[in-house]
């Protein structure tokens, strides 16, 4: 069903919101090898039709948001693989199309919509720095560094712009000054540990952030463990007033050392009824949950709201 980028917003107010999961499940689970510093960005020039299948998965289930392959895509990424600036811009805007294509070829008539994937300065350092912020640049470096990225994707024509996984107040104030004048609604994620950001600062003063931002339409968290992710929300709604998304992890912890995912599963999809009640509107998974457990969040939310 086509939809205006406008109507994002106005869906957002009737009613929550079923984001997808991780992104990366995915395309590892089809065999997919995503050890190359772009991530699943990679697959924008090498594979764009994983890309697709991968997002229709998630639709498949139920999700009605699909968050775009654009997380770790930068002109810099790019420019290491040898791919000059038309290029990259034309595979950065190439991520908004797959996911439409994506939408489009799943059955049914649901409004289903595109979040245009904007990640923070350390993924494109792919030294786990986005999991610590404090990168040693001045707002204004970090303002200039992700404002072209933010145009071309833009000017894709997403229904809204997912500025996710944002480990630093710092950086977030430097992204807010970068998306004026777009015509494209925000939401802004932080990455978090507890009740701060994962760079230290109280989550309540970072949220503030966005409280007067006029392009931010929902904030929260994403890529936390489920239990941070309650209290998270509620403080966002409590500073902000504005509808909050909440999408973390399973649960599990990567370990780095030993490249692969240790510890329980803590992901639960009947969470999500005291995740609505505390004002959340836009609900999902990040890394390590799947098309199982976003099938079971539909569900959960359907019955949450009767």
């Amino acid at each position: 069903m086509p939809v205006r980028p406008a109507d994002f917003a106005e869906a957002l107010a009737t009613g929550p919101l079923v984001l997808d999961g991780g992104l990366s499940n995915q395309l590892a689970e089809a065999g997919y090898d995503l050890s190359d510093e772009l991530w699943s960005a990679r697959l924008l020039a090498d594979e764009p039709e994983a890309i697709v299948r991968a997002h229709a998965g998630y639709f498949a289930a139920g999700a009605e948001v699909a968050i775009t392959a654009s997380y770790q895509a930068s002109f810099a990424g790019f420019a290491r693989r040898g791919v000059g600036r038309a290029e990259a811009a034309r595979l950065l805007g190439s991520s908004v199309e797959l996911a439409r294509e994506a939408a489009r070829r799943t059955p049914g008539d649901r409004p289903r919509w595109v979040a245009a994937s904007v990640g923070p300065y350390g993924a494109v350092l792919a030294d786990g720095s986005e999991y610590r912020g404090r990168y040693g640049l001045s707002e204004a470096e970090l303002e200039r560094f992700h404002r072209p990225r933010l145009e071309v994707l833009a000017a894709a024509g997403p229904d809204v712009l997912a500025i996710e996984t944002i480990p630093d107040a710092d950086e977030a104030r430097a992204l807010l000054r970068a998306v004026r004048g777009l015509g494209v609604p925000v939401w802004l994620s932080y990455s978090v540990e507890g009740a701060h950001t994962r760079a230290g600062q109280p989550l309540a003063e970072a949220f503030a952030l966005a409280a007067e931002a006029d392009e931010v339409i929902a904030v929260g968290v994403n890529c936390c463990t489920p239990e941070d992710a309650g209290r998270a929300v509620r403080i966002a709604a409590e500073v902000t007033g504005k509808p909050v998304v909440v999408y973390p992890n399973s649960g599990e912890k990567w370990d780095a050392e030993a490249r692969d995912w240790q510890g329980g599963w803590s992901f639960r999809p009947e969470a999500v009824a005291g995740w609505l009640a505390d004002g959340a509107r836009l609900v999902g998974g990040c890394c390590r949950v799947g098309q199982e457990q976003i099938a079971g969040l539909v569900q959960a939310v359907r019955g949450a709201c009767g």
